[in-house]
């Protein structure tokens, strides 16, 4: 066999996703199906008794289904990683990635929906009756802003949790990096000055995020392709005149002089050496666009060397990888039973993240990684995805916060895998 890093990665791929068989997913079953007695209960006459009490108490679906452990992975294809509207068709592959991700990580059913529309209302009307079949909906690859209108009508038609990951799992992690890169950097949050590119899904829901964990809205600068979003500029849309600032900064250059901290989640080589060499002592620069990121670590580490950095990508230290947070997030939010996903509940998750990486690495974590050593640093902000502690941490962290915001409908239990016979 030829070893990995030698096949054309391009090949590679392709093999991966058709070999041995199409596709990374497949149903499992989970009851015993060995003889004619295990059918009847299964399906007729058996499968009549779950039926009629799902019928008189609508919660038993919980108890007799797989609704408590199933989640849907939906989108419309119009934003497809970084490969822009190729339809819901081409979405597949990725909608089946995240599924396999959310089992991997977290033990979530998961199915992925296609959903052949780009009309919001559509969209809206498809998802919100297949809400009775799934105990929560993952949005993904949705551009903005429709994004924003298809989210939160979800969210008040439905009584499970709609999460957009690009919006809010993105956020998460970036948050959960940021508190840590400012505390190694001696930086508090409500502090700083902050400048973010790209006020797209990902960005507006990190904006959101941090100002709600405590950033200042006055330190704030927002990049997009107009420039520095200013409260001078008109017809703005909604998501962006709601960052516009009150300054005479109008390009990145004038934004980035004395900031503390750039994230980046626009487009390759944005940031120029000048740039980063004009920001605050001890900077932390988010350079996220994939595959290429606004400015290499190489470039950038030679301009500063008081600087912590994280990108995207996995060839690189601090990797802001959205497994971090989303199947955990769901796992809590699942054995809880919970209506919704609340601002609180995204911080619990921020805050347990960024708590983890501060403690030391299992040896299980460094042997996955093959390295000797990884401890909180500057190359070191956030937990690596195959850390077992996730699951352990995350999930509880989340479910606390739903019952602290009456949103949990059950007393938190983790999920117990059921034996397969």
């Amino acid at each position: 066999m030829i070893p990995a890093p030698l096949l054309d990665p391009r090949q590679a791929a392709l093999d991966y996703h058709e070999q041995p068989i199409p596709g990374k997913t497949a149903t499992a079953i989970s009851k015993p199906t060995a003889t004619a007695y295990d059918l009847a209960l299964a399906y007729s006459p058996g499968v009549a008794e779950p039926v009629r009490a799902i019928a008189a108490n609508p919660d038993d679906a919980y108890r007799y289904t797989n609704k408590g452990n199933l989640v849907a992975v939906i989108s419309d294809g119009s934003a497809i990683l970084g490969l822009g509207n190729l339809g819901a068709l081409a979405s597949k592959p990725v909608m089946e990635g995240k599924v396999l991700l959310f089992k991997k990580f977290a033990n979530i059913d998961a199915v992925d929906l296609e959903v052949e529309t780009q009309v919001p209302s559509e969209f809206i009307d498809t998802v919100r009756r297949l809400g009775a079949s799934f105990g929560g909906i993952n949005l993904e690859d949705i551009s903005a802003p429709r994004c924003f209108e298809i989210e939160q009508a979800l969210i008040e038609a439905m009584d499970i949790p709609v999460f957009h990951d690009d919006q809010h799992g993105t956020a998460i992690i970036i948050a959960a990096g940021l508190v840590n890169a400012l505390k190694i950097q001696e930086k508090e949050l409500s502090k700083i000055r902050l400048v973010l590119v790209g006020a797209g899904a990902a960005g507006t829901a990190t904006l959101n995020l941090l100002l709600e964990m405590g950033l200042n809205r006055d330190q704030l600068r927002v990049v997009d392709k107009v420039g520095v979003l200013h409260t001078d500029l008109v017809g703005l849309p909604p998501h962006h005149a709601a960052v516009a600032a009150d300054t005479t900064d109008r390009t990145l250059d004038d934004a980035l002089c004395g900031a503390d901290a750039f994230i980046g989640l626009s487009a390759p080589n944005l940031l120029s050496a000048e740039m980063l060499a004009s920001m605050a002592a001890r900077p932390v620069v988010f350079a996220l666009a994939n595959p290429d990121p606004e400015i290499r670590p190489e470039l950038a580490h030679t301009v500063r060397d008081d600087l912590i950095m994280a990108t995207g990508r996995s060839d690189y230290p601090n990797q802001v990888n959205n497994v971090l947070a989303f199947p955990f997030i769901f796992r809590g939010t699942l054995d809880c039973r919970a209506s919704r996903i609340t601002p609180n509940m995204k911080i619990a998750c921020v805050d347990a993240l960024a708590a983890l990486a501060r403690e030391p690495v299992p040896a299980s974590v460094l042997a996955v990684y093959g390295l000797d050593r990884l401890e909180f640093g500057h190359q070191y902000i956030l937990p690596k995805p195959f850390d077992p502690r996730l699951i352990e941490r995350l999930p509880a962290a989340v479910a606390a916060a739903a019952e602290k915001d009456g949103v949990a409908r059950i007393a938190y239990r983790p999920y117990l895998q059921p034996v397969t016979q």
